[in-house]
């Protein structure tokens, strides 16, 4: 399977909010690509979208080809594409081993990293994700005494144990301390280098124009600008769009919101 993921003119409205409108990106095959864009401009709307959670009002979901729009998460899943999640969904009473081992039932019929011929899970494999992402020490400790950047990591993890052909990632240096986002971007670039792809919504500019190949923005819920890191990062509807949202962020002279 390949894993190029694209939109075509994907709109979404909650009551009469216009979160989505006519939004088209493509990440191609073994690409890091970075979706950047305010607060509210629809980010993980189009990331709910193109996993299974939302459903389009009009527009199309293709991965590697296949229209997959509307399809149930389980499905999207099931094709290869993991994502994690902008506040990390861990069960905190399990182990971290106990945390992977959860996470790869699913994956067993198709095969996933953590699967054996008779469907006998690989605890063996299960440390070796724990060890990649740096957390091995602690996979017999209670994931809810973890750090927020380590259960980011402990999340990646998980994701991983179904062996993805793509990854979207919704801020996974949000939150984190420096030191951890440098981890979690050499993991990304180590991931990358084997052949996955990756999708990454993050407000780190520093993190995204480092890390990405290519980057798209959304400003109201329409790309408006896509291209490499070092063109975007001058780009005038991009510095317009955040320059924007950072005054309509600011207070009325009176001390009121405006």
């Amino acid at each position: 399977m390949t894993a190029e993921l694209r939109t075509e003119g994907i709109s979404k409205a909650f009551g009469g909010v216009h979160a989505l409108d006519d939004c088209s990106l493509t990440v191609a095959e073994g690409s890091i690509t970075g979706l950047i864009g305010p607060n509210g401009s629809g980010k993980t709307t189009l990331f709910n979208i193109m996993t299974g959670y939302e459903r389009p009002d009009s527009g199309a979901v293709y991965l590697a080809g296949q229209n997959i729009t509307g399809a149930s998460a389980q499905k999207v899943f099931g094709l290869g594409m993991g994502r994690t999640f902008q506040l990390t969904r861990i069960f905190p009473r399990l182990t971290l081993l106990e945390n992977m081992l959860v996470a790869a039932k699913p994956s067993r019929e198709r095969g996933g990293l953590l699967a054996r011929a008779g469907g006998t899970v690989d605890r063996r494999r299960a440390r070796e994700l724990l060890e990649f992402t740096g957390i091995d020490q602690y996979a017999n400790a209670l994931a809810g005494t973890l750090s927020y950047g380590q259960r980011k990591l402990l999340e990646l993890a998980t994701v991983l144990a179904a062996d993805p052909a793509i990854v979207l990632l919704d801020e996974p240096a949000g939150g984190v301390n420096p030191s951890l986002i440098q981890t979690i971007a050499a993991r990304i670039r180590d991931l990358n280098a084997r052949g996955t792809t990756f999708l990454i919504v993050e407000h780190n500019m520093e993190f995204v124009m480092g890390l990405c190949h290519q980057v798209t923005v959304l400003d109201y819920g329409t790309v408006v600008a896509a291209g490499p890191p070092e063109i975007i990062s001058t780009d005038p509807r991009v510095l317009d769009a955040y320059l924007g949202a950072a005054l309509d962020d600011e207070p009325s002279p009176d001390g009121a919101d405006a």
